[in-house]
């Protein structure tokens, strides 16, 4: 918690800061990437940072945080801060980074805002900095520890056991590890990332959904060709080869109760919504759960067989689907853009939204229109930020 004088001086300075974020984080990775180029080629994303989607991530969740001291609102600050410790814990970022970046975002700050970071200024901004860098630290140590492994030692290497072809540009992807052993379990619905080595010597990250089974021996993912990373696996990995990869992690789970339940993705979003699907069809719940999901065309559509035998076997299941081509093939198969205005929502419905931006946005705004509570609708974004 911030002191009140340095409350006093953000809520004074935010709307500055805020105008100046996109040039801040400019020059601040500027500053960072020049003085350690290995975050660029080794840890950050960036095609992210060639499209400009890395830096909007930093200056929201910087101008997040400092709304959340001004007006406290402990539930979306707990979404936040979750939702950036996994995906921290799954690159391995540890405690000893917070003050690289510390150093190149403030010197970025005063360079840009100049005279107007009085030292009142920057003694505020700085203990706010501090203040988030520790509810993240502390928060990516519980994530290690309930993983079982030391802060930033996420790495082990896996062998390819099968490559499926999930749709014309999908590929999905059953790993196994080298000695023949178990890999850990997971939580439905969580991710891994995936370290591969570039042309150019580049070892870049991206994450991928976990879609099988938590008791099954092996992890499977599936992966879109779309970008660098995933070209990479798509004409490199093959049975047999070894991949570098994460302990799973991830917020978009299900969820501690048993109520009603709707999942709603978009293309590749699909992968998450599958790993969830498993675990309600091997446990043999019985709730209520609707699977909403959008895709261009029913040829595709990755998992689309898949998906409709899990919902199948649900007592409580039903699916409903949207192209933006072709004919309808069912009742439940509408053409367009996705529509929620006659699929009835519980209102103890949790719903777990996956896709692009464009995507969640219009679920959002239609189960608020909807009423359904803010809380209740849980999100990730596959796209320019994760994928």
């Amino acid at each position: 918690m911030i002191s009140h004088d340095s409350r006093t001086m953000i809520e004074a300075t935010l709307p500055a800061v805020e105008g100046a974020l996109d040039a801040i984080t400019e020059n601040f990775y500027g500053r960072l990437f020049a003085a350690h180029p290995g975050l660029l080629s080794d840890l950050f994303n960036r095609t992210n940072q060639q499209n400009g989607s890395q830096p909007v991530v930093l200056a929201g969740s910087i101008a997040a945080f400092a709304r959340l001291q001004l007006m406290p609102d402990l539930d979306l600050q707990r979404s936040i801060t979750e939702r950036i410790a996994h995906k921290h814990a799954s690159l391995g970022v540890v405690a000893d980074q917070y003050p690289i970046v510390h150093e190149h975002l403030f010197a970025a700050i005063v360079e840009v805002l100049g005279e107007a970071v009085t030292p009142e200024v920057a003694a505020a901004w700085d203990e706010l900095y501090w203040e988030m860098a520790h509810v993240l630290i502390g928060r990516e140590n519980e994530l290690y520890a309930s993983a079982g492994v030391a802060p930033g030692q996420v790495w082990r290497t896996v062998r390819v056991a099968d490559r499926d072809q999930v749709s014309p540009d999908a590929v999905s992807f059953t790993v196994a590890s080298t000695d023949g052993s178990r890999l850990p379990d997971f939580t439905p619905g969580q991710y891994i990332s995936v370290q591969v080595p570039l042309a150019d010597g580049a070892r870049q990250i991206r994450q991928y959904s976990l879609t099988g089974a938590v008791d099954d021996p092996t992890w499977r993912f599936s992966v879109k060709l779309d970008g660098e990373v995933s070209s990479w696996l798509h004409e490199n990995a093959f049975g047999g080869d070894e991949l570098t990869v994460s302990t799973p992690f991830g917020d978009l789970t299900l969820p501690d109760d048993d109520g009603p339940l709707l999942l709603a993705s978009a293309g590749i979003g699909c992968t998450p919504m599958i790993g969830i699907l498993h675990h309600l069809v091997r446990t043999g719940d019985t709730r209520k759960v609707q699977v909403l999901h959008a895709d261009r065309s029913r040829a595709r559509q990755p998992h689309r067989g898949e998906i409709g035998e899990l919902v199948a076997q649900l007592p409580g299941g039903s699916l409903y689907q949207w192209y933006e081509h072709g004919v309808s093939a069912g009742p439940t198969t509408r053409i367009g853009l996705i529509d929620l205005s006659d699929v009835p929502v519980d209102p103890a419905t949790t719903a777990l939204v996956c896709g692009p931006a464009g995507f969640m946005d219009s679920v959002r705004d239609a189960l608020a229109d909807r009423d359904l509570p803010a809380e209740r609708i849980r999100f990730e974004t596959f796209g320019g930020v994760r994928r």
